[in-house]
C-alpha cells in the first residue's frame, strides 16, 4: 500500500456538510481560501456583466457566477464564471458540462486551474476554457476541438468570438472590458 491509500476520500455527501468554500477533485478536498483578492473579484464581476450582456437575448443560455458543478460523487468544482445552455436538473448544483468556463488565477489556485481543472474541463467537454491572469491582464482562450483544447489566442483587449450551437450564433466577448 502506498501513502495515497491512507488519505481520506471525500464525496458530495461529505462536501455538503462542510463550512466555508471547498472543491473536491477525485476525492481530495481543496480549501478555497483565503477569499479572492479585490482585483480577482472585480474582474469576475466584469466578466459576469459582459456575459450577461451577450446572453441577454438567448433563451437557452445563462451566465453564472461560482456554482457547484457536480461532475461525479467525488468531484465537485466551482468555476469562477460559467455559461450553461440547459436547465439544471438540481436546484443546488449543475451536473452537465458548462459551455464556457472562466477561471481567474490566484497564487493559491493557479496550479489547480492550469493543470487539474484544465484536464477535467477538457475531458468533460467544456467547449471553451478561458484562463484569466489578473496580474498580466491576459486571458488564454482555449477551444475544444476533437476532444482536445487548442489555444485560440491570448487576449488582452481583443474581441473574441465564441460559437455556440445552442444559440445558433457566434457571440463576441470584449476582453478590453474586464480589466
Amino acid at each position: 500500500m502506498g501513502a495515497l491509500d491512507y488519505l481520506p476520500h471525500y464525496t458530495y455527501e461529505d462536501y455538503v456538510q462542510w463550512e466555508g468554500k471547498w472543491e473536491v477533485i477525485h476525492g481530495i478536498a481543496y480549501a478555497m481560501s483565503p477569499a479572492p483578492m479585490i482585483k480577482h473579484q472585480n474582474i469576475s464581476g466584469k466578466i459576469a456583466a459582459e456575459l450577461n450582456s451577450i446572453f441577454e437575448k438567448c433563451k437557452k443560455c445563462t451566465a453564472l457566477l461560482p456554482v457547484d458543478w457536480k461532475i461525479k460523487e467525488d468531484t465537485i468544482v466551482q468555476p469562477d464564471n460559467l455559461v450553461i445552455c440547459d436547465k439544471p436538473a438540481s436546484k443546488t448544483y449543475i451536473s452537465k458540462a458548462p459551455k464556457i468556463i472562466f477561471e481567474i488565477l490566484s497564487k493559491s489556485t493557479a496550479k489547480k486551474d492550469l493543470h487539474v481543472k484544465y484536464d477535467i474541463y477538457e475531458r468533460e467537454g467544456v467547449n471553451y476554457y478561458i484562463i484569466v491572469d489578473p496580474d498580466e491582464e491576459l486571458a488564454n482562450v482555449y477551444k475544444l476541438n476533437n476532444g482536445r483544447y487548442m489555444k485560440v489566442c491570448d487576449a488582452t483587449d481583443e474581441k473574441v468570438e465564441f460559437e455556440l450551437k445552442e444559440c445558433d450564433a457566434t457571440l463576441e466577448f470584449d476582453f478590453s472590458k474586464i480589466w
